[in-house]
């Protein structure tokens, strides 16, 4: 919960089902897999446009600005520290706007090429008037589905269900909120978890079936309601080494010996890599894994959610309108080549659509002291704990005068030369052109 009492940053579940997200393949060579993933790159394009309403070309170029833009926004944010108050993408995913309570950093915005917009309360208010909700959620009505930090408006909005908004306002008041930060908005949801106890093309627990989210080393991370700790999984087999809900909705499974954890996400049919867990901001688009209903997109509304299902409340959720059904539950969420987080809940379907909710993945890695199993590490046979990672490969194309290079994956601790000078991974990543190491202080530092 470290994360939610510092900055919780996730938005509200809706939908229901399983999802089935890491493939275990087997290896391939370097020329197979630059062909999987020129395939799974285009196949990806083709499921955003498909969901977006967009050509794959204006697919192509958002993801690209949205790439951008997450590099931005996280620099940002620890420039301007207790100034930031959040930041999203406009409806085409191209232009960034980050809030802020001094308007005299606005220059700073602009230079890293965002739109400042100043705004009354900072991301630590609007964390810290939720935390009030958060710690009444025993009391909240059951006409109110959930609540979340709202960064575009600088409000808490609280949801309620048709003839429940009085009962909400009045909950939100009575839980210390100052009336002026809460919206009430009025919403058809009926949030639960996502399990799916038929099953589907996913990993088994006990009488149910749930959905792997991403490999770590040592196992693979999934959505909390899909076992407690002890439970033993099988198709990977292994063991729950931790698991909250409700309250969180994240848990991970150790898996036993001889299992490989693959840096991978189910395409249905095909693969796409993980590359790292870099935060996209709000708007930006984001693509979903599950055995039900195969590959999903969306775009991220919210962080920062909190949800309540008959079990109980969940916080820190991120809320999405990329649909899913039951058997899509504990599965992967990815933008690009980062994972984002593991399926929840939420409500609706893929016919008329719906709201659903993900568990970031930054939380289940720091609150388990887990590594995340990413492209450019060769793949390890699991073992009884989390490992370190090995060293990433490099491109044996460099640049004039410098070992780093574009399109390589620059792993936890790496190191590159570029210009002249040494430089030390801070984020890790996969390279691009433009992304030289000067030019991104929220990836490189110089050693």
């Amino acid at each position: 919960m470290n994360r939610k009492i510092l900055a919780a940053t996730a938005a509200a579940i809706t939908g229901a089902g399983l999802v089935t997200a890491i493939a275990l393949t087997p290896s391939a060579s370097a020329g197979q897999q630059a062909t999987a993933g020129d395939q799974a790159q285009s196949e990806m394009l083709a499921a955003m446009a498909r969901d977006l309403k967009i050509s794959p070309d204006q697919a192509k170029l958002r993801l690209a600005s949205e790439q951008r833009a997450a590099v931005a926004d996280n620099t940002l944010k620890k420039q301007l520290g207790m100034s930031y108050a959040g930041s999203w993408l406009d409806g085409s995913g191209t232009t960034l706007t980050v809030a802020v309570t001094d308007a005299a950093v606005g220059d700073l915005v602009r230079a890293a090429g965002a739109t400042p917009k100043t705004v009354a309360r900072s991301a630590a208010d609007l964390d810290a008037a939720k935390l009030r909700l958060d710690a009444k959620a025993t009391k909240a009505p059951k006409t109110v589905p959930g609540w979340y930090t709202d960064v575009t408006t600088n409000s808490i909005v609280v949801l309620a269900n048709a003839g429940g908004e009085a009962a909400a306002k009045s909950w939100a008041t009575t839980s210390g909120v100052p009336t002026d930060v809460v919206r009430v908005e009025t919403s058809t949801e009926q949030p639960r978890p996502l399990i799916d106890i038929i099953g589907g093309n996913a990993y088994t627990f006990g009488s149910g079936r749930c959905s792997i989210g991403f490999a770590v080393e040592g196992g693979f991370v999934t959505a909390g309601h899909c076992g407690t700790t002890g439970t033993r999984t099988s198709n990977p087999s292994g063991t729950v080494a931790g698991s909250s809900f409700p309250g969180n909705d994240y848990a991970w499974v150790r898996a036993d010996a001889g299992n490989t954890p693959r840096p991978l996400v189910n395409r249905y049919p095909g693969t796409v890599p993980v590359a790292g867990s870099t935060e996209a901001p709000v708007n930006s688009s984001v693509c979903r894994s599950g055995s039900t209903t195969g590959w999903r997109c969306g775009t991220i509304l919210q962080k920062n959610t909190s949800v309540t299902y008959p079990e109980g409340t969940i916080t820190g959720l991120t809320r999405t309108n990329a649909c899913a059904e039951p058997g899509d539950s504990g599965g992967s969420w990815i933008t690009g080549d980062q994972a984002q987080g593991v399926t929840s809940g939420g409500s609706g379907n893929c016919t008329s659509g719906g709201t659903i909710y993900f568990q970031p993945i930054s939380e289940i890695l720091s609150v388990y002291n887990l590594r995340l199993t990413v492209s450019g590490n060769p793949p390890s046979s699991t073992t009884t704990t989390p490992t370190t990672p090995t060293s990433p490969t490099t491109s044996t194309s460099n640049p004039p005068g410098g070992t780093w290079a574009p399109y390589t994956y620059y792993g936890s601790g790496a190191t590159a030369s570029y210009g002249g000078s040494n430089y030390r991974v801070i984020q890790p990543h996969t390279s691009m052109p433009g992304w030289e190491p000067p030019n991104v202080p929220a990836l490189w530092e110089l050693a």
